[in-house]
């Protein structure tokens, strides 16, 4: 609805946010290379923590197109709050293993088709990657265990698979207590929340690959955003694009740090407490 009048070719902050829109910072940049030589190198396991809204899905879909045929299946679970009978047969049916004669669904019936499709990766010389959504909740559910086990279907000669767990920081804590699990994750990363500086250059290239051609949230603005968002990019995401549309409606040219204080306190506080 503001895309014209502040003269953009397609909205900047959607909360989903396409790739084009990945603001490639530097510790974004580290991230992913750490990711893709986990993926490259066929690390058995490897995990991917930071606060809510810190953008690790997005991430993960940049290193999905980035890795291209140097992964064979790219499996993600989204919703990782299930069984472990549950888990096995999903990650089975994801993995294209044939179903058994009848489908029992039992965790004996679910590992063996897991090693039947691993097998059969691993003969084609492809590799896949596992990715657990969410992962700070599987502490509870008894599924981090399951994960353990689970690595120990990798063969003596290399890992046929990579396990990615993605959660929120809490899941450093979970991996603390659960030490035999921890001893498997080759790779950690921790996703921090952007500073000042790094703030205002997201906010930028987000408006730019929109197709921004004029100058809309001012510096003092910019620096307004830092402080009501604390660098948390979803959050970001959610007051600026509220900002547009306020400016929009209002006939604003530009943006200024107080007109951000204020769709804060009319918009987003007030969203965030209903």
């Amino acid at each position: 609805m503001y895309k014209e009048y502040w003269q953009l070719e397609s909205k900047p902050f959607e909360p989903t946010g396409a790739s084009d829109f990945f603001y490639a910072g530097e510790q974004q940049q580290a991230a992913l290379h750490k990711l893709r030589y986990a993926v490259e190198s066929r690390r058995g396991a490897v995990l991917l923590s930071g606060p809510s809204g810190i953008g690790k899905t997005l991430l993960t879909h940049v290193l999905r197109e980035q890795l291209g045929e140097a992964v064979g299946q790219f499996v993600s679970c989204n919703f990782p709050l299930m069984s472990s009978r549950d888990l096995l047969a999903y990650l089975a049916e994801e993995l294209g293993a044939p179903p058994a004669d009848p489908p029992l669904r039992t965790v004996e019936e679910s590992l063996r088709r897991l090693e039947f499709a691993l097998d059969e990766e691993t003969r084609r010389n492809r590799h896949t990657l596992l990715a657990i959504e969410e992962a700070h909740l599987l502490e509870d559910s008894g599924l981090l265990e399951t994960l353990r086990l689970l690595l120990n279907l990798q063969t003596p000669a290399q890992p046929a698979f990579t396990l990615l767990l993605v959660g929120q920081t809490p899941l450093l804590s979970a991996m603390g207590r659960n030490a035999a699990l921890e001893e498997r994750i080759d790779i950690k990363i921790l996703l921090k929340p952007f500073l000042s500086e790094q703030t205002a250059a997201y906010v930028e290239h987000r408006l730019a690959a929109a197709g921004a051609v004029r100058t809309i949230f001012s510096p003092d603005a910019l620096e307004k955003i830092y402080e009501l968002t604390r660098g948390i990019p979803r959050r970001i995401n959610r007051l600026c694009d509220l900002a547009l549309v306020v400016g929009f409606a209002s006939q604003q040219h530009t943006i200024d740090a107080a007109q951000l204080e204020s769709v804060n306190n009319e918009l987003v506080t007030l969203s965030a407490a209903a």
